[in-house]
């Protein structure tokens, strides 16, 4: 319930298990890919970078895009929000633009639902990409709905044997059709690895984030002990469940 405001940057938990779950999704992906991330020279030829396709570019998609080139990949990414182009480009990635998407900047940075219209070329745009694509990690969601649907079942059935699928949607009902929340599954040659907490294989650099989410959050309630709290503050009046002393 933390804005994603400046201030409360370091107090938002949400964003600290993010990006460790983006980072530990192309970890899992390059360990099950069954190729070379980077491009390769030998003796014997060269071996072309594998394909990355990275569906959502906030705080877990950066994450995933700057791990992949990192590897060594190419990287392409698709977002409803234009505003993320710059931020995608800049970690060396190609960002995928579909015209025609909803914005609001009342969303808090956040995707919001979009018209079947938008959807349907946004599923045909994503259909063609993945088909090319060694690794495909998605990460949308909508806060209080159920994740979009962007991978179909008949998308799966169309990539290359060996391929790669992490779904860190699957909590909310998952990116792909096929994806199940906790299991790594094969499915017509494609691995697929749902997960939503995939920061819980991280618990120590998790739990140190977590415990200091916590300590800024509380510092901000306490900052100064003899005047009350303001509920007219922003990150007071967004995380509020009950104030008694309210009229």
């Amino acid at each position: 319930m933390i804005p994603r405001i400046t201030i409360a940057q370091t107090m938002d938990v949400l964003s600290s298990m993010a990006s460790l779950a983006g980072y530990k999704a192309v970890i899992n992906a390059a360990d099950r890919f069954p190729g070379y991330f980077p491009m390769m020279t030998t003796a014997a030829g060269t071996i072309p970078p594998a394909k990355v396709l990275i569906i959502g570019a906030g705080v877990a998609g950066l994450q995933a895009i700057a791990t992949a080139k990192r590897l060594g990949a190419m990287v392409e990414v698709f977002d409803v929000r234009s505003a993320v182009k710059e931020e995608v480009e800049s970690l060396g990635a190609r960002f995928i633009e579909v015209a025609g998407s909803v914005e609001k900047t009342e969303a808090g940075g956040y995707a919001v639902s979009q018209s079947d219209d938008y959807l349907n070329r946004q599923k045909s745009v994503i259909h063609e990409k993945a088909l090319k694509a060694d690794v495909i990690i998605t990460t949308a969601n909508i806060p209080g709905k159920k994740a979009p649907l962007l991978l179909e079942e008949k998308t799966v059935k169309g990539m290359r044997a060996g391929s790669v699928i992490v779904d860190l949607a699957t909590e909310s009902g998952g990116n792909c059709e096929v994806s199940e929340d906790g299991k790594e599954i094969r499915y017509h040659g494609v691995t697929i690895i749902g997960d939503s907490k995939l920061y819980s294989t991280m618990p120590d650099n998790a739990s140190r984030l977590y415990a200091n989410n916590l300590y800024n959050f509380l510092k901000f309630l306490i900052k100064d002990k003899d005047k009350p709290i303001s509920f007219d503050h922003e990150i007071i009046r967004k995380t509020c469940l009950c104030n008694p002393g309210a009229d």
